[in-house]
C-alpha cells in the first residue's frame, strides 16, 4: 500500500491531497446516503477542487476531543492504541483512501472516534448510524483490517462503543459504487443532481452577462408552485400566530392540550414559540 505521511502538513494541502481520493468520510456521499453531503458536491469537491467552509464548533470539538475518546477506549479495553497520522492508498484501487483515526495494537483492527450531540443520541440507539458504518467499511476495505471499534461520546458524558466486522459483500458493493462515481471524476462529468448543492455557487461563484434558453420548463413552474404556495402557508401562519396573541394578551404562556405557546420579551420584542409537551 501507498501512504502519504500527513504529519505537519498543513490544511490547505491537506485538502488539495485528499480531493485526489475517495477517503471513507467521503463514502456514504459518493453512495448518495450522506446527511451532510451527496455526489454531485462530491464531483464538485473532487474534480474542481473547490471546500466549502465545514469547520463548525461541533466539528472543532470533535476534534479536540479524540483524544480523549480514544484514551477512553483503550483504558477500558485494556488495549494499546496508536496514530497512524498517514493517508493509505489502496493498491488495487489506487483512488481509495484511507484516513483512520488509531489503529489497534496486536490486532488487525482500527478504531474510529465520533462524537455526538445529546439531541442526535438516538442516532446511536441501534448500533453505529450507517454513514459511519459505510466509513468504517471503507477503511476496512483499503487497509485489509478484519475489524473496526468505533468509541463515541454523546452529550459530552455518555460513552458508548461498537464493533464492526469485515462484510466482504459490502466491501465489493462499495468499491462498485465508488468506482462509478470516481469515473465522473476523471472524465469530468457531474453525476446526476438528487438533493439541493451547497457547492454549485462555489462552482459557478460569478456571471459573464449572457442569456441562455433553459430547457426544463416542469422545473420552473414546479418552483414558481412551491414559492406561491410557501407565501400562502407564511400568512395563514402569521394571521394564526396573531390569534394566538390576541388571547393571551400580557400572558407569557399558554398551554392548550399538549401544547404550550409562549410569548416572551426578548431583548427587543416578545417571541412566540409553540412546542409540544414532554411527558
Amino acid at each position: 500500500m501507498k501512504k502519504i505521511s500527513t504529519k505537519g502538513m498543513d490544511k490547505e494541502t491537506w485538502l488539495m491531497t485528499r480531493s485526489n481520493f475517495l477517503g471513507g468520510s467521503d463514502c456514504a456521499a459518493a453512495l448518495d446516503l450522506s446527511p451532510w453531503s451527496n455526489p454531485y458536491d462530491l464531483w464538485i469537491e473532487k474534480s474542481k477542487k473547490l471546500f466549502k467552509n465545514i469547520e463548525s464548533e461541533s466539528m472543532e470539538w470533535g476534534t479536540r476531543l479524540e483524544e480523549i475518546i480514544a484514551k477512553a477506549f483503550a483504558e477500558k479495553n485494556n488495549k494499546k492504541i496508536y496514530n497512524v497520522n498517514q493517508m493509505i492508498i489502496s493498491e488495487k484501487y489506487p483512488f481509495m483512501m484511507a484516513e483512520i483515526d488509531r489503529k489497534v495494537a496486536n490486532e488487525d483492527a482500527i478504531l474510529e472516534c465520533k462524537t455526538c450531540d445529546k439531541f442526535a443520541a438516538e442516532q446511536w440507539n441501534c448500533g453505529v448510524p450507517e454513514h459511519y458504518y459505510l466509513q468504517c467499511m471503507h477503511y476496512l476495505a483499503v487497509t485489509g483490517y478484519k475489524k473496526a471499534y468505533v468509541a463515541v461520546l454523546i452529550g459530552g458524558n455518555t460513552y458508548k462503543q461498537f464493533e464492526i466486522e469485515r462484510d466482504e459483500d459490502k466491501i465489493e458493493e462499495i468499491r462498485y459504487k465508488e468506482r462509478l462515481f470516481w469515473d465522473h471524476v476523471e472524465k469530468n462529468i457531474p453525476p446526476e443532481i438528487t438533493t439541493k448543492s451547497e457547492m454549485i455557487n462555489l462552482q459557478f461563484p460569478e456571471d459573464n452577462g449572457e442569456t441562455i434558453e433553459l430547457t426544463d420548463s416542469e422545473a420552473i413552474g414546479r418552483y414558481i408552485e412551491i414559492r406561491d404556495k410557501m407565501k400562502e402557508l407564511k400568512d395563514e401562519q402569521e394571521f394564526i400566530q396573531t390569534l394566538v396573541k390576541a388571547e393571551m394578551q400580557e400572558a407569557e404562556t399558554g398551554i392548550i392540550g399538549k401544547y404550550v405557546v409562549s410569548w416572551k420579551k426578548g431583548k427587543k420584542n416578545r417571541t412566540m414559540r409553540i412546542k409540544e409537551c414532554v411527558k
